[in-house]
């Protein structure tokens, strides 16, 4: 039973179900169908498909993750962001063949998931964390912006041909002459409706309700004799289960843009995830985590869908209806398949404009000003990777600024590391214990010695810059320091180029005259030297900065130098 639970949590979970939760979970799938169904027609529309491959997509990933996944509350799905890269990976390698697109697409699916899935086994959890917030901010908001623009041509009613969001914005303001007035106007109800049903209403979803009306006006007003353009004819009935072929030629290139997919996707459902489990009192497995994932978006793929990923939204509809289980997935998978085999009629009548309208919508959900503010006034530099995501969206379009947004990354982290914060230590009159003595200017350094703290690793990218801010700290202590003093707390691990250029450190000070010793972590040290055949004599070792100061300064008094001075 361990590792039944470990494997499909979901399932160890699910067969204690209490029948007192059925009326919430029952109540809160129904109210996530109910958003889920008009979002995944729109973002079929967002991601190049027939609006059913979107419904398609939500059914069984949503069983998959209540299988694998650990949250309880969390909703997968059709997502913006995630359909935004799938058509910007896809398009160019489909060459306006429907059918090549699907498969593409559908193996993109298959691949993010494998990749997902392998992730889970290397236990690579810790990505989640990789892509830091400013970053992922600022990714989704250039995303944002690139789903807003790409509407123009469902709300205005006309063709828009350039694909980089400048040329897109330029040739929108060149074609305001040719707004097609009944497109423009139920694209302009349907904002208005779900800007003011959540409003008067706040128990009817906003978009739900938008589609609904703006799909009974199109026989009421004679909008397809207008020239407003609709869904048309949405087959009934569930998809075959099919594994997706393509061309060999094209793998490559899609391995490449899952990666970059897999690797965003699973940051933003994390992201959710952590989120409401926080809020909730539970806790999150990360690597378990990316197994669910990869498995929703095989269980995707099979069905004829596309990637997938988790969803904020409806996952905060659960959350504020009362889900308590993950059942409330499995609800919304059953209402959805409903809806497949009985209420698709209806949907031939749903504008174009109007998911148009739903996809602005939902772009400007992904935008996040606020939030990069208070990076701003936190980090000035972090705002400034933010805003550079942003940019690269804008330049080079959703599934190369994935490459930027890592790279964005790498910089930060090598920039934290390379160049870390260093400190010399001494007495603060008021105040116990050692302190920065760059931060306090009463302090006062210890006589004859300097405690050196190094708050980083010493590796190979930063270790010349550890042994320059020792010899600088040395230079600044002047001719009567005799103890250089490392603190090796912070120093989580050393390796050879950082150990060799310890063993420079000590050898330059010995020739001054000076000893270097190191304090804290002294077992630990030991062992990792004597298993490297490092000749550790030549460096004392104390257990802590204290010992090392009142022993140094007992024989610092001792010597014949200081007893004659």
């Amino acid at each position: 039973m361990p590792s039944f639970a470990r494997f499909a949590p979901g399932l160890a979970e699910l067969s204690h179900y209490k029948r007192a939760d059925i009326s919430a979970d029952i109540g809160a799938g129904l109210s996530v169908a109910a958003v889920a169904i008009p979002v995944a027609l729109a973002y079929a529309e967002l991601a190049g498909f027939p609006p059913q491959v979107g419904l398609y997509s939500s059914i069984l990933p949503l069983i998959a993750y209540a299988i694998f996944g650990t949250s309880r509350q969390l909703i997968v799905g059709p997502d913006a962001a995630t359909c935004a890269v799938v058509a910007a990976a896809v398009t160019p390698l489909a060459a306006g063949d429907p059918e090549t697109y699907a498969s593409l697409s559908a193996m993109l699916a298959v691949l993010t998931g494998l990749i997902c899935v392998a992730a889970s086994f290397l236990r690579l959890g810790v990505l989640a964390d990789f892509l830091s917030k400013p970053i992922l901010v600022g990714f989704l908001n250039g995303v944002a912006l690139s789903i807003v623009l790409g509407q123009a041509s469902k709300i205005f009613g006309f063709s828009v041909e350039e694909t980089g969001i400048v040329p897109r914005v330029l040739e929108i303001f060149s074609k305001l002459g040719q707004v097609h007035v009944a497109t423009l106007a139920v694209a302009a109800g349907t904002f208005v409706i779900i800007w003011l049903v959540p409003r008067i209403l706040p128990w009817l979803p906003g978009p739900l309700a938008g589609l609904c009306l703006a799909g009974a006006a199109v026989p009421v007003f004679g909008l397809t004799a207008a020239g407003v353009k609709t869904l048309g004819v949405v087959p009934a009935g569930l998809p075959a289960l099919a594994v997706p072929y393509v061309d060999p030629g094209h793998w490559p290139a899609l391995l490449a843009d899952a990666a970059g997919l897999a690797l965003v996707s699973f940051s933003s459902l994390m992201l959710t995830a952590r989120s409401f489990a926080s809020k909730n009192g539970y806790e999150v497995d990360a690597d378990q985590d990316f197994a669910a994932l990869g498995a929703a978006n095989v269980a995707s793929a099979l069905s004829q869908g596309f990637a997938i990923s988790g969803a904020d939204s409806r996952t905060a509809i659960s959350d504020a209806a009362g889900g308590r289980t993950r059942a409330v997935g499995l609800v919304t998978a059953a209402a959805i398949t409903i809806v497949l085999l009985f209420l698709t009629e209806p949907l031939q009548y749903v504008p174009i404009a109007a998911l148009g309208a739903v996809l602005v919508i939902a772009g400007l959900s992904l935008v996040d000003i606020a939030t990069v503010r208070l990076i701003y006034r936190i980090d000035r530099t972090e705002a400034v990777l933010s805003i550079l995501a942003t940019l690269g969206v804008v330049a080079v379009g959703a599934v190369n600024a994935i490459l930027l947004a890592v790279a964005l990354a790498l910089v930060r982290f090598i920039k934290a590391v390379s160049r870390p914060s260093v400190e010399v230590l001494g007495k603060v009159d008021g105040f116990p214990g050692l302190h920065s003595l760059e931060r306090h200017e009463a302090g006062q350094a210890i006589p004859g010695l300097l405690l050196f703290r190094f708050n980083a690793p010493i590796t190979f990218f930063n270790a010349p810059y550890f042994k320059r801010e020792v010899m600088k700290a040395v230079e600044a202590s002047g001719p009567d320091l005799k103890h250089v003093v490392l603190d090796l707390l912070p120093i989580a691990s050393i390796d050879s180029t950082g150990l060799l250029t310890i063993v420079e450190v000590e050898k330059a000070l010995r020739a001054r005259g000076i000893d270097f010793n190191a304090a804290g972590r002294a077992t630990e040290w030991r062992n990792w030297a004597e298993r490297r055949g490092f000749e550790e004599q030549r460096i004392r070792l104390f257990p802590t900065l204290r010992q090392a100061i009142r022993e140094l300064s007992s024989e610092r008094k001792a010597s014949p130098r200081a007893q004659n001075e």
